[in-house]
């Protein structure tokens, strides 16, 4: 059973969110996120990015910038730009990007599940980046970024939700990128029970987005003993029929002394070539290789697609075991300057224009995954390969914060 709790949240005055709710604190880097804040001192990149109010060549992870981020956790709520719900509530969160419609349980979800596996997890972690995030919550006393949870879709929700969305929301805004974030509190003990009940008839929640998040939630959570609300950590959980993932492309910084030409001949071993190809694949087991201002399409020889291992059958893993490693000679794509990863919603326009820069050799374009591969393979216990799927849209932190 997946057990979902209300919690007090602390919010954004609605009038003040669209000053106050950022992107993530992991999809920009310190001088993007020192630009985003310039001139806003309510922007909540004051708080996960609290580096950007000291000086640029601080350590991220010094003491100093930890306690700022409390300091600037601490004057959002002093000032009342954050307030605290007065009591445990669920809230909805819809998301619109486009056409694309995406509405989400706010809730907590439980440390013990996510220990206990319960809560799905497909991805490896790194410990410095676990300890990043173990050290803002400690320093907060709270979890202010989400971490995005799915679960297969359940009619009754489904009503439920749609019936809920009707109404007046608490927040509305449409932020600086076009994608409108909207909310809903739930509070009315008979619909709390209601969505309670319903969860705990869900066998599992998987983990989009969001592994080191909750890695850290589950590390303060045995550090503290389960005291206060340390036990549970803040999470926005989606429908799986109602996800967007896109591909999550590869760019190589050079071809380990290939020519072009050769390149292309070993590549032939793996797939079959075309030199006419499109910019982005059109299926599973096809890729998109931008080479010498040239696409080709690549699509994988029926040889190397034998096996049963879903996992092993992504893309993503046949292009690292098959090119990366033997062609490209990087055998840790997490740690090999050589490569590096561009989120799909970027475009393939951003592929091409790194090539022809001169700044990149060759990208790849991927064909995005399934939620419901990322289910199976999350359900057989394995492992996909880093940068292996992006979601879009992006949660907002500081759309809703936990004090723990």
């Amino acid at each position: 059973m997946a057990m979902v709790k209300p919690f007090a949240a602390v919010r954004p005055r609605p009038e003040l969110a669209p000053r106050i709710c950022e992107l993530p604190y992991d999809v920009m880097s310190s001088d993007e996120a020192r630009a985003l804040a310039a001139g806003n001192p309510l922007s909540f990149l004051h708080v996960s990015k609290p580096e950007i109010d000291l000086p640029p060549e601080t350590d991220v992870h010094a003491p100093e910038v930890y306690a700022r981020g409390r300091e600037n956790f601490q004057r959002l709520l002093r000032d009342g730009a954050l307030k605290p719900d007065a009591q445990p509530c669920f809230y909805l969160y819809r998301q619109v990007m486009g056409s694309h419609v995406q509405t989400g349980l706010v809730a907590t979800a439980s440390c013990e599940e996510y220990q206990n596996g319960i809560i799905r997890k497909h991805e490896q972690t790194r410990v410095d980046k676990e300890h990043d995030r173990v050290r803002h919550i400690e320093a907060l006393n709270a979890q202010t970024s989400p971490v995005f949870l799915t679960y297969p879709a359940v009619r009754a929700l489904d009503t439920f939700i749609a019936e809920k969305v009707s109404g007046k929301p608490a927040i509305d805004f449409t932020a600086g990128d076009g994608v409108r974030h909207v909310s809903w509190t739930i509070r009315e003990p008979h619909e709390v029970k209601f969505i309670e009940t319903q969860f705990a008839g869900i066998p599992r929640l998987y983990i989009a987005d969001g592994h080191h998040r909750s890695a850290a939630a589950a590390r303060v959570y045995q550090s503290r003993q389960g005291m206060g609300e340390s036990g549970r950590f803040l999470a926005v959980i989606f429908p799986h029929n109602q996800m967007q993932v896109l591909p999550y492309n590869r760019v190589l910084k050079d071809l380990n002394r290939w020519t072009p030409e050769q390149l292309l001949e070993m590549l032939g071993k793996v797939f079959a070539i075309d030199a006419r190809g499109a910019a982005g694949p059109a299926r599973e087991h096809e890729l998109s290789l931008y080479l010498a201002g040239q696409w080709h399409t690549l699509t994988f020889h029926s040889d190397i697609l034998d096996g049963h291992d879903a996992g092993k059958l992504l893309d993503v893993a046949l292009l690292q075991k098959h090119v990366l490693g033997p062609v490209f000679g990087i055998d840790d794509p997490r740690t090999n300057q050589r490569i590096h990863f561009v989120g799909g919603i970027r475009g393939t326009a951003e592929l091409q224009k790194l090539v022809d820069s001169g700044e990149f050799a060759c990208a790849f374009s991927m064909f995005p995954m399934s939620v419901e591969t990322l289910m199976a393979i999350s359900d057989a216990g394995g492992v996909m390969p880093p940068k292996s799927t992006w979601f879009e849209p992006k949660l907002r932190d500081g759309m809703f914060c936990h004090l723990i």
